[in-house]
């Protein structure tokens, strides 16, 4: 009997690198190994691959070693690795539902506002969360009159690209700021100022949607904040699980955690016994967990098709969770970083897990 198909969804990039072997951060290997474990077949393939009226697709198969590009049928079951931002292509995602395919992390790039909104709707949830505005010239003088230091972030970025920090001082404040919103940007540049808002600073909100937020009191290790990015996936039963836990701490030239961003990873236990020896850190992990499965089964009763996630969320000095943000596209490299090479894998085999329980008709647990 021939294993069915479950497909991968990706973006150009990645598909290109398929058959050359470079596939970048994304080790598709495992999906392979999954695929063995749980007698599925991945494929790999783009939206533009898809023939929703013959319900077939050109997609990458394994072969031996090889990847070979054959028409199949579509799959029922796809996992969604790509970032789709426009309207037309939500519609054409919409309509392979229609079609009776089950596309998980259909939509996978929503704002860090919603996110906000939707999260302040449970009473337990919320006293985790900063506090958060649209980033308005009135809000921002607001936030100014209630913390001494604020982050500026755009609603829509992720890895920290455009993330921006203002300072109370002695005189008045101090703006740190990229020069560029290019991932590979290494200058900042500083502006001190009393009231009016610097020039830049305004001009910047007022030409794209950005958040206001209250700076976390985070915990630090080695005089550097760190958070953590928690791995969140359904699974083989269709429930949600924390797959994994990896810290990230600043450089000491930035504030931003972001790896991409100079920041660097550590094991959180690592964290703990060096600098918080009087926390126990296995009761530290499970309150991470706890939250963090918290919130997102909240978010996946109000938000469709939710699967695999990667929360990032800080702890206090006493150990105390704080939600940071939602990435709907988990990159999962921080876990090799770390060498934590289980839970790396189990990244790529929980989504394989659960296209094999909606293959055998489960449904989604809420």
């Amino acid at each position: 009997m021939v294993n069915p198909y479950v497909g991968i969804l990706v973006n150009d990039s990645l598909y290109e690198g398929i058959p050359l072997g470079n596939t970048k951060y994304e080790a598709i290997h495992f999906y392979s190994d999954a695929g063995k474990q749980f007698g599925i077949t991945p494929c790999y393939f783009r939206m533009q691959d898809v023939h929703i009226h013959t319900m077939r697709v050109h997609a990458y198969v394994q072969r031996g070693t090889r990847y070979v590009r054959e028409w199949i049928a579509l799959p029922k079951i796809i996992h969604n690795r790509a970032i789709y931002l426009d309207a037309t292509s939500d519609q054409e995602l919409e309509s392979w539902t229609q079609h009776g395919i089950h596309v998980f992390n259909r939509w996978n790039r929503y704002s860090k506002l919603q996110i906000h909104e939707i999260l302040l709707l449970d009473d337990t949830i919320r006293p985790h969360l900063p506090g958060t505005y649209p980033a308005t010239l009135k809000n921002m003088k607001v936030m100014m009159s209630a913390y001494d230091s604020i982050i500026i972030k755009p609603t829509n970025s992720s890895i920290g690209r455009g993330v921006m920090k203002m300072d109370r001082t002695t005189t008045g404040w101090q703006l740190v700021y990229p020069a560029t919103l290019k991932i590979s940007n290494k200058v900042w540049r500083q502006v001190n100022f009393r009231k009016q808002l610097p020039l830049t600073l305004r001009r910047k909100i007022q030409s794209r949607a950005y958040l206001v937020q209250q700076r976390l009191p985070l915990a630090t290790y080695d005089k550097r904040p760190f958070d953590m990015r928690v791995s969140v996936q359904r699974g083989a039963c269709g429930d949600w699980g924390v797959t994994g836990i990896v810290a990230k701490v600043a450089s000491r030239k930035l504030f931003l955690t972001n790896v991409a961003q100079g920041g660097q990873v550590r094991t959180l236990t690592e964290i703990l016994a060096a600098d918080y020896p009087s926390l126990n850190s296995r009761a530290v992990c499970e309150q991470i967990s706890e939250f963090a499965l918290q919130v997102a089964r909240f978010l996946s009763r109000h938000l469709p098709h939710l699967a695999d996630l990667g929360l990032d969320i800080g702890i206090t000095t006493d150990g105390y969770p704080l939600f940071i943000e939602c990435n709907g596209k988990d990159q999962r490299y921080s876990f090799r970083e770390a060498n934590m090479l289980e839970e790396w894998k189990a990244t790529y085999y929980n989504p394989m897990a659960y296209a094999k329980y909606l293959l055998d008709g489960g449904t989604p647990v809420y």
